[in-house]
């Protein structure tokens, strides 16, 4: 299966695209396309990968992909009922060339450079939630309207960034292939001792090649990477809040060797130490 890069079934003459999706998990493939990506996430938790970067998506989120940008959802496997999300792709020329150069529109310049990078909206009010759902029994016209009406908000509403790694990088096939292997294979081993030798062998390559490969298109080394994955599962563990189980056996259920490593690399990620996260997060 080519996962990259990952074509949007369009017609010819349609500019926008709604999408719903509502099964067990989310499209769980490293996948990138020349559409922007606007989703709102009904129901459904899990890992987002955005670029170089490892977070979150929960219920409630809204989050944009700009174009080419390479992301993947991969949903809890605890998540109780299916995953729901409803997305509107489009493309900034798919409205004609100029249409968004015109002095009307050149204010949502800064919406498509933060695209670039990919964003969570920080913080969604019950009006934008209800007019993204209505979309989907929207006709042409009035989804358009609809639309703009949704970027307007978009433009105005503070935003998380998702990603640092702004470099469009188109992948070949081969490539977006390797690396969707190597991403697969972090998302679903994490908790154990990966080895170098280990994930170049899944790549396919020698040590050497792989490092300079998964640096090269992600900007960090492929520990660093390794890290954030482990970090935010703790994360995910830390703030539930029926969650009883001791800080120390959190670093090694994430896949640390050691309780200091993991208290030190959570806080040089997260600014808190463990215990500090948990509380406030908790409250």
């Amino acid at each position: 299966m080519k996962v990259l890069p990952f074509k949007i079934p369009k017609s010819s003459n349609h500019a926008l695209i709604f999408q719903e999706d509502l099964e067990p998990i989310f499209y769980d493939k490293l996948h990138q396309h020349a559409e922007i990506q606007m989703s709102y996430i009904l129901s459904g938790s899990g890992t987002l990968l955005v670029g170089d970067t490892v977070s979150r998506f929960k219920p409630g989120d809204v989050l944009v992909f700009g174009e080419n940008l390479p992301h993947v959802f991969r949903s809890d496997a605890n998540h109780q009922g299916l995953c729901h999300m409803l997305t509107l792709f489009f493309n900034r020329e798919g409205f004609g060339h100029d249409f968004f150069e015109t002095e009307e529109l050149k204010e949502l310049d800064l919406f498509f450079k933060q695209a670039s990078s990919g964003f969570r909206i920080a913080d969604v009010d019950a009006r934008f939630k209800r007019e993204f759902i209505r979309l989907r029994s929207l006709a042409n016209l009035e989804r358009f309207m609809s639309f703009i009406k949704l970027l307007y908000e978009i433009h105005n509403t503070s935003k998380e960034l998702l990603s640092n790694f702004t470099n469009k990088t188109n992948y070949t096939d081969t490539e977006g292939q390797r690396m969707s292997n190597v991403f697969d294979y972090c998302l679903s081993h994490f908790k154990e001792r990966i080895t170098l030798d280990e994930i170049a062998e899944i790549a396919v390559m020698s040590p050497t090649a792989f490092c300079r490969f998964f640096k090269e298109r992600t900007n960090k080394t492929f520990n660093q990477f390794l890290l954030e994955l482990r970090i935010e599962h703790a994360c995910q563990l830390l703030r539930t809040p029926d969650n009883q189980e001791a800080i120390s056996s959190i670093a090694y259920t994430c896949g640390f060797n050691s309780v200091s490593n993991f208290n030190r690399y959570f806080k040089k990620q997260k600014g808190v130490s463990p215990r500090t996260y948990k509380t406030t997060e908790t409250q």
